[in-house]
């Protein structure tokens, strides 16, 4: 009980809530959700006015108060699932390594347990890789446009492919892909430059491991590849900012996050793909087999760290919450 007392004096700097979620968990837990306060002070007349009337004005006066419980349902939650034993802390065994090699995360913790891990952590949007790589090559062109005869002499090898380069970047731009932004420069000497085909193909790289949007990745064992993946759907309680405003607010490197949330799966080791038949002897297709085929060298790709999929020994979160403790003194 005194845990309990002690979440409640925990001061949240929230990054993610999925209210719904939460409210539903909660209404299964406490029965009913308070959603509104409302107080009524009501005057009688006893001087006989009639409606309408200066003294009838001030007979009934009904003052409502409705207010948002947003920032009080978590906790409420977060305190009810500590004190019915239905989540699970994992901060203090998950910095082990061995937790993570022997199966314990796996056994102790199956799909759909509620789990909370402070861990450090990072963001990642492929969406702010683009808009930074956009903003640098819009930056290079306007320094040089400043005095041309600073502009770097480009080699004519390098000046065929931006050539080339402007033809492919237009035919990004009519499919919408976020490297269409960058333009065509170069910066720094022959043999040792950064150019916009360079900083295209990092973007390249970033929407294709990370699908556009903004992701959480924790990594609870200090220089061990253990880590918990969370996608942060966008829509929900205090995720409203753009990726950039985001990303000026909390940085790029790592700081402390709590997580809470249901596991969503664990990811498998990397295997062999397995190949089955999607037709029988007659020519009938069999779309259990084909979907389990497709499946299974997708999940190969996962395990490769070419999908958005967690790798071994990691797991993924849905998350309910992310938020970083305030300090309090």
């Amino acid at each position: 009980m005194d845990h309990c007392k002690e979440l409640t004096l925990i001061i949240r700097d929230f990054l993610y809530v999925d209210v719904d979620k939460v409210r539903s968990i909660l209404a299964q837990i406490e029965g009913s959700i308070p959603e509104e306060e409302r107080s009524s002070n009501r005057q009688v007349n006893s001087g006989g006015g009639l409606p309408g009337t200066s003294m009838y004005a001030d007979a009934s006066r009904e003052v409502h108060i409705s207010k948002s419980l947003a920032d009080s349902l978590f906790p409420s939650l977060e305190e009810s699932l500590e004190s019915e034993g239905l989540i699970h802390d994992i901060t203090d065994v998950a910095c082990g390594g061995d937790y993570w090699t022997s199966g314990e995360v796996r056994e102790k913790n199956p799909p759909g347990s509620l789990i909370r891990l402070t861990a450090q952590g990072s963001l990642f949007d492929a969406r702010y890789v683009a808009a930074s790589f956009s903003g640098l090559g819009s930056a290079a062109l306007g320094f040089q446009g400043l005095d041309p005869s600073d502009a770097p002499t480009l080699p004519p090898a390098v000046r065929k492919r931006q050539n080339k380069n402007r033809i492919a970047r237009s035919q990004e731009i009519s499919t919408g892909q976020l490297e269409a932004t960058i333009p065509d420069f170069n910066i720094g000497s022959e043999n040792d430059s950064v150019d916009g085909e360079q900083l295209r193909s990092m973007v390249r790289i970033a929407r294709g491991l990370f699908s556009p949007g903004l992701h959480l990745n924790l990594f609870p064992v200090s220089g061990e590849d253990c880590t918990v993946t969370v996608r942060l759907q966008e829509g929900r309680q205090y995720l409203d900012s753009e990726p950039e405003v985001l990303f000026a607010r909390y940085g790029t490197g790592q700081q402390e996050w709590t997580l809470v949330g249901s596991i969503g799966h664990h990811a498998t080791a990397q295997s062999d793909i397995e190949i089955s038949k999607f037709a029988d002897e007659s020519g009938r297709v069999n779309r259990g087999s084909a979907a389990k085929f497709i499946n299974s060298f997708l999940s190969f790709m996962g395990a490769m760290g070419f999908l958005d999929l967690p790798q071994h020994p990691g797991f993924s979160v849905i998350p309910l919450a992310v938020y970083r403790q305030i300090p309090i003194s």
